[in-house]
């Protein structure tokens, strides 16, 4: 990944904070020679080894988990929040006309280790945690217990565990960091306007 130094996102609590927040990771592993990906949500665990770990599972029909070997290296990337920015919105563009358009955004890079579950206690175990954190918005928030445990149980046989075990966490936050003052909180005004409030803030406050 291209990372100018005024992008670079190093501290750890936001790459974290990204991570739990954006948790539909890209997860790319090598495959034939190529590269393939699958698109999957992760729990993120900072504590557990020295970068932290990603849970996640996968339908047992997609052969992913029997491709990959155990330790086979990965990259999950995940994306936070993205969108267009207009020359017009710097307000110094009106006076030079010496701006360009640009797209800013956040990304984080984890690199690391796949390890394979197959194992329905782990699943279950994840499917658990997973629901109660995406659940807990609701009125009502489903559990599995809502179900039927013989269909529960079924539906649990359909899916593997993986583990994503990190060596690395690379980040990078463009958020018009190389721009004046006033130009970044134009060009934040006018994404706030078009509802992208996080990104807005986010430029305010790149952390």
């Amino acid at each position: 990944m291209y990372l100018p130094d005024h992008f670079a996102a190093s501290r750890q609590e936001a790459l974290h904070r990204l991570m739990r927040e954006h948790p539909l990771g890209m997860l790319v592993h090598p495959h034939d020679g190529r590269f393939d990906a699958d698109h999957v949500p992760f729990e993120y665990e900072p504590g557990e080894g020295p970068h932290g770990t990603l849970h996640a599972h996968v339908a047992r029909a997609n052969p992913l988990w029997q491709r990959c070997a155990p330790g086979t290296e990965v990259l999950v990337i995940f994306r936070g929040a993205e969108a267009y920015v207009s020359p017009s919105w710097y307000p110094s563009k009106h006076e030079a006309h010496r701006q360009v358009p640009t797209w800013n955004y956040e990304v984080v890079h984890a690199h690391g280790t796949l390890v394979v579950h197959d194992d329905e206690r782990f699943v279950r175990g994840l499917v658990a945690r997973l629901t109660r954190r995406h659940e807990a918005a609701e009125a009502k928030p489903w559990k599995m217990s809502d179900s039927a445990p013989d269909y529960i149980d079924a539906m649990l046989r359909q899916i593997v565990g993986i583990e994503v075990v990190l060596t690395s966490l690379v980040g990078k936050s463009k958020l018009s960091q190389n721009k004046d003052a006033r130009d970044r909180e134009g060009a934040a005004q006018a994404l706030e306007a078009r509802g992208h409030d996080e990104l807005a803030q986010r430029m305010r406050d790149p952390g």
